[in-house]
């Protein structure tokens, strides 16, 4: 018995020593960044537009950079889209969206 409670106490701490990342659906977002006036279909705008891409004519057209700065999580599986929040408000500083 007390082999599992100091266990559990070993695996409570190193939960606490790693710092978890913040993650957040499109629609909670913008409650994250009140002052940078999101909306879900800005950030979709923004995940859309996050790899190059090509145009009907074969262009490429840049990405915005999202997709690099590791801000998008995609699960496998699964077509909901999660987003790491301080990396994408990172990322959103670094564009100068954020007042």
């Amino acid at each position: 018995m007390t082999n599992e409670i100091l266990k559990q106490a070993v695996s409570n701490q190193l939960l606490a020593a790693k710092e978890l990342p913040t993650i957040s659906t499109v629609n909670n977002l913008p409650a994250f960044f009140p002052t940078a006036n999101l909306t879900p279909a800005k950030i979709r705008s923004h995940i859309f537009r996050a790899e190059d891409r090509f145009d009907s004519r074969g262009n490429l057209i840049a990405g915005n950079g999202l997709a690099k700065s590791g801000a998008i999580v995609r699960r496998k599986g699964s077509r909901s889209i999660l987003i790491d929040v301080n990396r994408y408000g990172d990322w959103l500083a670094g564009k100068g969206c954020v007042a």
